[in-house]
Formats: C-alpha cells, sequence, structure tokens
C-alpha cells in the first residue's frame, strides 16, 4: 500500500485532530479489527469516516483493520518533516514572489549595458570603440606572447571569474530546494498513477500548476551571474574580433601565424572549422573548457544544486 503512508500525512497534515485519531485508532487495532463502538467516545464519526474513505480502514471480519499498520505508523512519523516541508514550499513561493528584489540595481545595470554591448557583434565602430579601448590593457599583453598564447590567458581569466560569479551569485539553496519541490511531486505523481487515484492525480496536477513560479525562479537565479558574465566577456570578445579582423570591412590589427587545432591541424584563425564557426573561436571555447574545470576541481566549487 504505498499510498497509504501519504494519505495518512495529508490527513494529519489537513486536520489538527486526526493525529489523535489515528493514534486511536492504532491503538486500538493492537487487539484486532476496531469497530466505531470502541471509539466512538474518542473521535468523531466524521473523522472516522475519513480514515475509511481514504482508505487507510478497510473491512475486517468483525469490524474495520489497518490496510497497512507500517505505513500507517510511518505516515504519523513523518508528519514533522511534512509539515516542514509545507512550510519550506510556503517559504519558498514567497521567495519566488519576492525574487525580484534578489535583483540589484547594478545587476539591472549590467543587464541593460550588456543588451547594448551585444549591438558590437554587428555594428563595426561600437566594435572598434570597444576594441580601441580593451587595447590598452591587453595591447602590452600582446605584443609580450604570441596570439594564441594571449587567448588561452583570456580564456582562463573568463573561466576564473565566471566560476566565481556562479557560485558567489546564484542561491544554490533555493536551487536546491526548487528541485527537491519538483521531484517529490513527480514523485508522488507517480504514485498515483500506479494506484489509479483518478483524485489525487487531480490535485497533483493542480500543484505542478502553481509550481510554474518554481521554473521562473530558477530561471532567474540562473541567468543573474550570466548577466555580469556577460558583461565582462562580451568586451573580450569584442577585443579579439577587433584584433583578428572579424566582419565586414575589418582588418586585422594584430600580426597572426597559423593556428594549430586538435584533429584539424593547421589553420587560420578565421578559417571555418567547424560549420561557420571560426578556428580562434574554436581554439577559445577548448581553451576555456579545460581551464574552467580545472579552476572548478582545485577550488572545490560545485555550482550544481543538488536535489536532496
Amino acid at each position: 500500500m504505498p499510498r497509504i503512508e501519504s494519505k495518512v500525512r495529508d490527513l494529519v497534515a489537513g486536520d489538527d485532530g486526526m493525529r489523535a485519531a489515528v493514534e486511536i485508532v492504532l491503538d486500538r487495532a493492537d487487539d484486532g479489527d476496531v469497530k466505531w463502538l470502541d471509539v466512538k467516545d474518542e473521535l468523531s464519526s466524521g473523522r472516522w469516516g475519513r480514515l475509511i474513505e481514504t482508505g487507510v480502514l478497510i473491512e475486517g471480519e468483525e469490524g474495520f483493520q489497518l490496510a497497512d499498520r507500517a505505513a500507517t505508523e510511518s505516515g504519523l512519523e513523518t508528519d514533522d518533516s511534512s509539515d516542514t516541508s509545507t512550510d519550506s514550499n510556503v517559504a519558498l513561493e514567497t521567495e519566488v514572489d519576492d525574487d525580484e528584489s534578489s535583483w540589484s540595481i547594478y545587476d539591472k545595470g549590467a543587464g541593460v549595458l550588456t543588451i547594448g554591448l551585444f549591438v558590437g557583434y554587428s555594428w563595426k565602430p561600437l566594435r572598434d570603440l570597444i576594441g580601441t579601448v580593451m587595447d590598452v590593457p591587453l595591447g602590452p599583453l600582446e605584443e609580450l606572447l604570441p596570439f594564441y598564447a594571449v587567448v588561452m590567458i583570456l580564456a582562463l581569466a573568463t573561466g576564473l571569474y565566471s566560476t566565481l560569479l556562479q557560485a558567489n551569485l546564484m542561491n544554490m539553496e533555493k536551487m536546491s530546494a526548487y528541485q527537491s519541490r519538483m521531484k517529490e511531486i513527480q514523485e508522488r505523481r507517480k504514485e498515483a498513477k500506479e494506484e489509479g487515484d483518478d483524485d489525487a492525480l487531480d490535485a497533483i496536477q493542480d500543484e505542478q500548476m502553481d509550481a510554474m513560479g518554481d521554473q521562473l525562479g530558477m530561471f532567474k537565479e540562473q541567468f543573474r551571474p550570466m548577466v555580469w558574465i556577460m558583461f565582462l566577456t562580451i568586451p573580450v570578445f569584442l577585443w579579439m574580433y577587433w584584433s583578428i579582423g572579424v566582419g565586414a570591412n575589418a582588418e586585422a590589427q594584430v600580426s597572426l601565424s597559423t593556428l594549430v587545432l586538435p584533429l584539424v591541424g593547421e589553420v587560420a584563425w578565421t578559417d571555418s572549422v567547424l560549420g561557420p564557426i571560426q578556428a580562434w573561436i574554436v581554439w577559445y571555447f577548448l581553451c576555456s573548457m579545460g581551464f574552467t574545470q580545472i579552476i572548478r576541481k582545485s577550488l572545490n566549487i560545485d555550482i550544481s544544486p543538488s536535489a536532496s
């Protein structure tokens, strides 16, 4: 009877007097079947009827008996955790409603500026302006090292601050709570399907609709660090665009040798190697992915929320 525990938990959560009613029935059931006459002085007919209606009590030889004593006792034992879960869900919904406040005015400002920076990819005057400004700190580095090594250093830097921003700006406890709630709803839905409990399925469906706000909350939590990552990374990319001479009517601003890529061999920086993706982008992402994994392992940073 996999649903008995859940039914007992729901009964107790919805009616403060049901805990005492279930405990009385458990006590009387030690001697065999339970009859209404045996318990009518201690619990109401309404609560007695609800125990029968929900299937916690089933017909016995001389009265009624517990459908599953162990599950019924377990339902009472987990009531506290259920209450805690209910409270956390209420708190979580409140956090989702108030989640807008987690985005400070600086976050919103960075978001607006990031949208403006995207224009630089297609508008040459802005790309040239940002490239020239970024060349002040990056130009001396390019003069000291080969350009492929400069790209490696930029990939290391972007991987470092991306990891730190994700670790510090995402509320991992909230993300875990979102995932735990969705996992718990899915498990109850699976149990209800196995039991053929249409009423429970309808209730769970309504709960899933209510939980759609959690998905919005998760998106906001994940996107907040991404705004800052893009805000810092787009100028770096635009400098590489400007330096390499990517785009219409663009000229390379640095002296470029050929680049050797794994499994591809020697190519020019602007050659397409993966469909329309040019060699310099592939080189950057190979370096970025490798350095990011090393950074996360070295700093013992895990940005994957765990649903427990």
